[in-house]
């Protein structure tokens, strides 16, 4: 049986290339020369692919992923909180199923992982930020690595997530658009290897800038919570921190929450002090979890497609298990929900 390995060596590439032009990547930067010659190569030595030589056989192909460990940022109890992070695991389990593949999971807690729990398996993905430090161990006992949710911004490291910034930008174009002016922010600081950074986050940092490009920047519309600690992206840290914004001489006339559950609690602070939702005030948010059609008025709110997040980050192991060398990042397209607890000038 003709292999990778022995056509690379007949036509002088390596075996990834190989792999990569049979299977038709499109990515790959080859001559046509150099294309071809492989395609008549393995034509000429009968090559089939795996996937080819199973089905003829009426078989499934074998999955390369046996075994694989999530790694979580979250403790359980925090996750179940955040149905988002929830859809992006539900999305990493659902393609494991259809692979036939076994699956470990290890949330987040004081101590690291079990070392030879990383070894024994196929791969790892890790879910949501973690630091230097912790993803240098990682790479360290892990045979293959893919994080989803989080960008660690290093080449070699694959990685799939929504791009936040992108997607505020989105928000607040929309909002100008239906002729909001006073556009207030709940959010938080960004907190990474053991530092926080005032205002670095990627929704508040979008935020920010954005203000300042169209000259309408109020500190005082911004209101953010302290992230030295636990989850700050709660229920009840958005309801004190609308407090805060409500009791403003000048309060905003909408308010962006970084996620919905922030969102939920902006809504009973509003309902508190007497004000009507959209009427008096609009809110909009992001991760559009199941609830939020639910609530009256229905939320506004930024869909991320968290199981579709958890889906690539499987495939992108695949890919890595099949051969490819290089590191690859991926971007998941968000949407924007319009329902009633904001105007939509697309309404107008």
């Amino acid at each position: 049986m003709v292999t990778i390995k022995e056509i690379a060596k007949a036509v002088g590439v390596s075996s990834a290339t190989v792999s990569r032009v049979l299977n038709y990547d499109p990515a790959l930067s080859i001559s046509p020369a150099k294309r071809q010659a492989i395609i008549e190569t393995a034509e000429a030595l009968n090559y089939e692919t795996p996937r080819n030589r199973n089905k003829a056989n009426g078989q499934a192909a074998p999955s390369l992923l046996t075994k694989l460990v999530i790694v979580h940022f979250l403790e359980p109890s925090d996750e179940i909180a955040d149905p988002y992070y929830v859809g992006v695991r539900l999305g990493i389990e659902t393609r494991c199923r259809e692979l036939k593949t076994e699956i470990v999971k290890i949330f987040h807690s004081d101590a690291l992982p079990e070392a030879s729990l990383l070894e024994s398996a196929s791969g790892v993905i890790v879910i949501g930020k973690h630091s230097n430090d912790e993803i240098e161990w990682l790479q360290q006992y892990a045979p293959q690595i893919v994080f989803a949710d989080f960008d660690p911004r290093m080449d070699q490291i694959d990685s799939v997530l929504s791009d936040m910034g992108i997607a505020t930008l989105k928000i607040l174009e929309s909002l100008k658009a239906s002729g909001y002016r006073r556009i207030g922010f709940i959010g938080s600081h960004e907190k990474l290897n053991g530092t926080v950074t005032p205002f670095g986050e990627s929704r508040c940092a979008a935020y920010i800038d954005w203000q300042k490009r169209n000259g309408t920047f109020d500190a005082d519309l911004l209101a953010l919570a302290d992230c030295s600690s636990g989850q700050s992206l709660r229920l009840d840290t958005g309801y004190r921190l609308a407090g805060g914004l409500l009791a403003l001489k000048d309060r905003p006339d909408v308010i962006v929450t970084s996620n919905d559950n922030m969102a939920i609690g902006t809504y009973r602070a509003i309902q508190e002090v007497g004000l009507s939702i959209p009427d008096d005030i609009g809110v909009i948010s992001f991760n559009d979890i199941p609830v939020a059609q639910f609530l009256t008025p229905p939320l506004t709110t930024v869909r991320i497609h968290g199981e579709h997040i958890g889906e690539v980050a499987v495939d992108l192991l695949l890919e890595r298990l099949s051969g490819r060398a290089y590191g690859k990042q991926v971007r998941i397209a968000t949407e924007l929900v319009h329902r009633g607890s904001c105007r939509n000038a697309m309404e107008s």
